[in-house]
């Protein structure tokens, strides 16, 4: 089990932003001590790796609340669920192919300046 506060360092996420997630669905209710604090499960863990990897790669929070309203759903519906992830999976594929080329560039660049430097 683990606490909002071990939760937020350990996905560098603020704790309003864990509740944000909760409140509007992005993560299912967390479960709650008698005291009220929240406490994390590795479930919950795992969920929260795979809602800050589909926020971070781009999807949008309605997208990802799609996501979750057919996890709840059920098997039904693992061919959509694996629909989305996998048009994602493509996204992120592109995006490394872009960065790829920037890389590429800058590392022209800088080729050059070190053999100009060296010259001299």
């Amino acid at each position: 089990m683990y606490t909002i506060k071990e939760v937020s360092e350990k996905f560098n996420l603020a704790s309003h932003t864990l509740r944000y997630y909760e409140k509007e669905g992005l993560l299912p209710p967390v479960h709650r001590m008698d005291n009220g604090r929240r406490v994390y499960s590795e479930t919950d863990i795992q969920r929260i790796q795979m809602l800050c990897c589909m926020r971070d790669s781009g999807l949008s929070i309605e997208a990802i609340k799609h996501y979750n309203e057919l996890i709840l759903l059920g098997d039904d519906t693992v061919p959509e669920r694996r629909e989305i992830i996998s048009r994602q999976k493509e996204t992120v594929q592109q995006h490394i192919a872009e960065y790829q080329k920037y890389l590429d560039l800058l590392s022209q660049k800088l080729n050059y300046y070190d053999a100009f430097l060296a010259e001299k």
